[in-house]
């Protein structure tokens, strides 16, 4: 994340083609343009599939290069901007943080070239001149002020996520950082989550930080102060372990001790999360759980065949997806755990739509850009004591959306009225009125 003497690369934008090389498909160019130019900006698509949902122009184009984005609980929006700083050596990247309100007022609550984490540490000799260039290329002396000033290590970071409270007044943010700690050494990455309220203030858990360290996926609980997160257990990203922290005393030592998982998912307005469990060793099945996250109970729902991603809760908490390999996707009665179907739709990330009848999916894995698609949830049976290999894997009538497009990130409001996408390439952010799956 941080380079040296070289420019940041800048993603190549695609030629435009020549009138004369679709002179022969002129009629095909006329609908695929009709519906793909969003706020000036051409996609390029295909011909619509039989059945797809076709959605109205965007209602709101953020022209930003966004690299995250989240909805509050009252329909507000969250989202990062991609920002480059040039210091003597380092092109660094510091993503700055917008909220836009529902009456579409926008600000930038958060300004990431003046964001520091680490403590200041005392400027190199190499770096204590009486003189500093200007970002004009001139040299200049430096006041009494600047010369005393400890300096940081040169720190960069990118916002991969937001989770905000039950009460929309505070936001997590999920960063990926980089910091270069001395002239030789390599850039020591790390994951950390930032606390800001909802005007962009730093939540100061800990002294002067406002971060929490070897952090990832935290989830509140519903007093809207405490979270549980995850840290690293067993190297690189394969298994974690849950530890407590609070707003106002900071970190709070570890939950449900000893015990590793590889994802989480909170079940919503409760403080129970929904959990995929695996032995330290990785020699068992991994185990489906139900976590009391503030009392430390569990309770083991099923012992699973596989598990590969896409952990995904319903607006009730009365269902559970996952995918148990890269083909196949398991929905799951939390009720009655014994109930479940099996779906063959190609990895992904899942949403849920607001009547929980039709799961959206993104085709494509994590971080990677995909086609979205509707299909419809399954008829769950019962399976205890079939085999695993006499369960039934239904081959679903996908229905695409946004004219078969693909899309880099996704996700629908918790109203379910609401469809945020953000396209490759420069990654300006849309915002669709989503009509129920099937609607015209």
């Amino acid at each position: 994340m941080i380079r040296t003497g070289k420019p940041p690369i800048e993603t190549p934008k695609p030629k435009r083609q020549t009138t004369r090389h679709f002179r022969a498909l002129s009629s095909a160019l006329a609908a695929i343009l009709a519906g793909c130019l969003y706020g000036g900006t051409l996609l390029v698509s295909f011909p619509k599939a039989a059945g797809a949902q076709d959605l109205q122009k965007p209602a709101v184009n953020i022209d930003e290069d966004v690299t995250a984005f989240a909805f509050a609980p009252d329909g507000r929006v969250v989202y990062s901007v991609r920002r480059m700083y040039r210091n003597k050596k380092y092109d660094m990247q510091r993503d700055d943080i917008y909220l836009r309100d529902t009456g579409g007022r926008t600000k930038r609550i958060f300004q990431g070239e003046k964001f520091t984490v680490m403590k200041p540490v005392a400027p190199q000799e190499s770096d204590s001149s009486d003189e500093e260039v200007d970002e004009k290329g001139k040299k200049r002396k430096k006041s009494r002020e600047e010369k005393d000033r400890p300096t940081t290590p040169p720190f960069t970071y990118l916002v991969e996520g937001f989770s905000f409270s039950p009460n929309g007044k505070l936001v997590l943010v999920q960063l990926l950082t980089s910091t270069m700690l001395d002239e030789s050494s390599h850039a020591q990455d790390e994951r950390m989550t930032l606390v800001l309220d909802d005007s962009g203030r730093e939540i100061k858990l800990s002294g002067d930080n406002a971060v929490i360290h070897n952090s990832h996926d935290a989830l509140w609980l519903t007093d809207g102060a405490t979270m549980v997160y995850f840290t690293e257990a067993v190297q690189p990203n394969l298994l974690y372990s849950f530890k407590f922290a609070n707003v106002k005393s900071g970190p709070a030592g570890p939950a449900f001790e000893g015990r590793t998982f590889i994802a989480a998912v909170k079940v919503p307005h409760s403080n129970s999360a929904i959990a995929i469990e695996r032995d330290r060793n990785m020699s068992g099945p991994p185990r489906l759980q139900r976590l009391e996250l503030l009392a430390q109970d569990d309770k083991e729902l099923a012992t699973l065949d596989g598990y590969e991603t896409g952990l995904s809760v319903s607006p009730s908490g009365k269902h559970v997806a996952y995918f148990i390999d890269k083909e196949v996707l398991e929905v799951r009665d939390l009720e009655n755990p014994g109930r479940l179907a099996r779906v063959r739709i190609g990895l992904g990330a899942v949403e849920w739509s607001a009547d929980e009848q039709h799961l959206l999916i993104k085709r494509s894995p994590d971080r990677k850009s995909g086609d979205l698609v509707w299909i419809a949830l399954p008829a769950l049976a019962g399976v205890k004591g079939m085999s695993s290999d006499l369960i039934p894997v239904i081959q679903p009538d996908p229905v695409p959306i946004l004219h078969g497009l693909t899309f880099r990130d996704f996700a629908i409001s918790p109203d379910g009225r609401t469809l945020g996408v953000i396209p490759p390439g420069k990654r300006n952010l849309l915002l669709f009125s989503l009509p129920p799956p099937g609607a015209g």
